[in-house]
């Protein structure tokens, strides 16, 4: 029996989340509500694709379907709104044998592709994968040219977690005799964070496209916990704060950790309460979301995090590669690709 790719419906929406839960590739983003804002803050077309065998779900491969001048764009996940990984997500796969999972595997994507191909014709396709998910090679059978890029994950379930950081982060977290407040923020800390981004990345001359409405969206689209921002305080004055998102047996770091003008290690302190934290609500895994630049490498590696592989698929038609060809050879690059 073959696997039938199908564009989900209202009634497939309606189980969409439910076979969500049941995937170890599945981040807060898969989730209905939040890939939906996604295309609505992107400007972007959800197709989100369902494969069956039979009646039993396999695979979840949400795609937002864009224009860009003459070229028809299709991404998962969207650019420019600080969703790193996204991608397809397997269901019913642990119980396969290799050989068995592998066919299957193959005939998912391979059925998704020929779907996109055939329903939209794309000049670009842009796909980044959770960590998790580490057979690229049905999207290298395809014509996509598949490329690594790494974040960082510490395990949790370290008897001594203390240990595992660096001298000068445990001498941070220890010995700091300042007076403090960590708690989680809601709304309120939201903006806190998010505004500092902004003010970072406008300091450094940077692009910065969401704001504090696109997350406090999320806060209250996903399900109580899985958008967790946590500021610190002193003297009843936010200081600076971490925005995390929380699914399954992972805590990520996902917005701030901007470095504030104050006088004491603010994010060692904020890392570790949400380490302890998710620790104590059983978490196995904190993903600090990101080891690709070394400046911020220096940072994260301190915690004692394993740098762990993610991929990007990207594929183009001849066209699109001649455009990009003749932007790469101005001085002013082409900014609309995720590259």
């Amino acid at each position: 029996m073959t696997i039938t790719i199908r564009e989900a419906d209202d009634d497939a929406l309606d189980e969409w989340n439910s076979y969500a839960e049941r995937s170890e590739h599945a981040t807060p983003f898969h989730r209905r509500e939040a890939l939906l804002h996604l295309a609505r803050t992107a400007n972007a077309e959800l197709r989100p694709l369902i494969g069956y065998k039979g009646e039993e779900p396999v695979g979840l491969f949400p795609l937002f379907e864009t224009t860009t001048g003459r070229f028809q764009m299709v991404y998962s996940p969207p650019p420019h709104l600080e969703v790193y990984c996204l991608g397809p997500a397997l269901l019913n796969f642990r119980k396969l044998k290799q050989r068995k999972a592998e066919r299957r595997h193959r005939e998912f994507i391979d059925g998704c592709l020929d779907w996109v191909d055939e329903e939209l014709d794309p000049d670009y396709v842009d796909v980044r994968t959770v960590d998790g998910y580490t057979d690229l090679r049905p999207f290298s059978w395809n014509g996509f040219d598949v490329s690594p890029s790494y974040t960082y994950i510490l395990d949790l379930t370290a008897d001594d977690l203390l240990m595992q950081l660096s001298r000068d982060a445990r001498s941070n977290v220890r010995n700091c005799d300042e007076e403090y407040t960590i708690r989680e923020g809601g709304v309120e800390g939201i903006e806190a964070v998010i505004k500092q981004v902004q003010d970072r990345h406008d300091a450094q001359g940077k692009e910065y496209r969401i704001d504090p409405a696109f997350v406090t969206e999320l806060f209250h689209r996903l399900p109580e916990g899985q958008v967790r921002p946590y500021v610190c305080e002193r003297d009843s004055q936010i200081l600076g704060g971490i925005v995390a998102l929380e699914r399954g047996d992972t805590v990520y770091r996902w917005q701030g950790g901007a470095k504030p003008d104050v006088d004491f290690p603010i994010n060692d302190l904020l890392d570790w309460h949400i380490m302890q934290e998710a620790k104590s609500r059983g978490r196995s895994r904190y993903d600090l979301f990101g080891a690709n630049l070394p400046r911020l490498c220096r940072y994260k590696s301190k915690f004692g995090p394993e740098p762990v592989p993610y991929y990007t698929a990207q594929r183009k038609t001849t066209r699109m590669r001649a455009v990009t060809g003749v932007y790469r050879r101005l001085p002013t690059p082409l900014k609309v690709f995720s590259e």
